[in-house]
């Protein structure tokens, strides 16, 4: 039963002290070691209002019917500039050069913008494969945050607080926590090349709810580390057994960690996920069509077209959130060519991923969701770049529940602040939640004396844009 695998991940210091025993039983942990994967090794201890159930994944009821069954999120990292992408202004195009009316120098897109769809909807050259589904998109035109900082924006996106410090829930674990997961082999929450930067784990964490409604990592070529067998299935059915007999032992004992029962059922998903987890993350059994369609290929300029073919797999698999990233949008210089770059990048894979959805009957269910933490200026900074826009800006939806080849709300003619259909990130967190059948009002945790909730003490749902 000797385990000589020397990559194994630490246990959870305070449940699992008696790992002396099975040090000495000659039992290692393999890959049951997901589990620090999964975040645990460094969970701090957590308040929880009530037991845990048996099965904290399985399906709960919603507050009322759903309309989306889970969600994708494509997230931009670093601040897209919506001017030079899906919010077209003709007067900024017409007032180059000239002074802008809170100061600065007005700088036109230099890409151009064309109708597309029955719709009409401006789209920059930039996006033309995404622009032939502009019918299928929902705009949210009037969006804006609280802090032009990109970690406590990224931050705030995530979790509904903008301040580090105050570390909360993260928008995946607040869905976990309310509907469960549909498949119990998968997690129900897996964030594909999440940032090192801009918070780090804090934006796909469980903070104070328990620790199995947080994310699972995975890279972007599908690995996930220490996920694999280092001993026959049957044998590492008897020693999780023993792992968890004491397990079980130590959380009957006064004073044992509330997390233990966290630490539990990570264990028994680790093992459920060896048998499941390497096959669907493998994109080379998909036919090479569909991998032309994304535009697969390897190395760094695939990576967002291997996410979203994961990404879509894993949502067809029951997985209830995945995000998916594609950082480098951050253009105080060089804003030009870095966009013809990130656009090339993001362009053919977020339209395959819809066309794919949509073809296999997902699109109904699956919400689809793609933004930034906040927008970019119509001003010049510097010779080629933007500053930070936090007062008006878009992010777009599609599939269900959403009027498909509408817009809501709207920014200045400059595309500087929003001044219609204005949505907080409160809203939009609200409006989310909705979607998938939940009341952001009703979705509360209590800790530390008090019920939270993923929009603190705000949020309104925006209605208009429901189908």
């Amino acid at each position: 039963m000797k385990n000589t695998d020397s990559t194994l991940l630490p246990i959870v210091d305070a449940p699992l002290a008696r790992r002396d025993v099975l040090k000495s039983a000659g039992i290692g942990f393999g890959s049951v070691a997901l589990a620090g994967m999964l975040g645990l090794q460094q969970q701090q201890v957590r308040a929880a209002s009530d037991a845990e159930a048996p099965r904290p994944l399985a399906v709960k009821k919603p507050h009322r019917p759903a309309k989306a069954k889970r969600i994708i999120f494509l997230f931009m990292e670093g601040a897209m500039s919506h001017v030079d992408t899906f919010d077209y202004k003709p007067t900024l195009q017409e007032s180059d050069g000239k002074s802008a009316p809170g100061g600065g120098k007005l700088v036109a897109s230099k890409f151009a913008f064309q109708q597309y769809g029955e719709t009409g909807t401006w789209v920059s050259d930039l996006y033309p494969n995404v622009a032939r589904h502009v019918d299928k998109l929902c705009f949210l035109r009037g969006l804006h945050t609280d802090t032009p900082a990109h970690p406590q924006a990224v931050i705030q996106l995530h979790t509904g607080a903008a301040i580090a410090s105050l570390t909360r829930p993260s928008m995946g674990a607040w869905l976990l926590y309310g509907l469960g997961t549909e498949n119990q082999d998968l997690p129900g929450y897996i964030t594909i090349n999440p940032s090192p930067n801009f918070g780090g784990a804090v934006n796909y964490g469980s903070a104070f709810l328990p620790a199995h409604y947080q994310g699972t990592r995975i890279n972007d070529n599908g690995q996930l580390p220490n996920l694999r067998a280092t001993s026959p299935a049957t044998l590492q059915r008897k020693q999780l057994e023993l792992i968890q007999e004491m397990n079980r032992g130590l959380q009957a004992s006064p004073g044992a960690p509330r997390e233990l029962e966290a630490v539990i059922q990570s264990y028994e998903l680790a093992f459920r996920m060896q048998g499941d987890v390497p096959a669907l993350l493998d994109i080379s059994q998909e036919p090479e069509s569909v991998r032309e369609a994304y535009g697969v290929k390897p190395g760094p300029q695939g990576s967002f077209a291997r996410q979203c073919l994961m990404a879509r797999r894993l949502s067809e698999a029951g997985v209830r959130f995945v995000e998916i990233r594609q950082p480098g949008w951050d253009h105080h210089n060089n804003l030009h060519k870095g966009l013809q770059t990130n656009a090339k990048a993001t362009d053919q894979p977020t339209a395959a991923l819809l066309a794919d959805l949509e073809a296999r009957g997902l699109l109904d269910e699956t919400l689809v969701l793609f933004g930034s933490e906040f927008g970019r200026l119509p001003t010049a900074q510097g010779p080629d770049g933007r500053d930070h826009n936090i007062t008006g800006y878009p992010m777009w939806l599609a599939g269900a529940g959403v009027k498909p080849g509408y817009s809501h709300g709207t920014t200045d003619e400059f595309g500087t602040h929003a001044v219609e259909g204005r949505m907080h990130t409160n809203d939009l967190h609200a409006t989310l939640l909705a979607l998938m059948g939940l009341d952001h009002e009703l979705l509360t945790y209590h800790y530390a004396g008090r019920d939270f909730r993923l929009t603190d003490v705000a949020g309104t749902v925006a209605t208009e844009i429901f189908a």
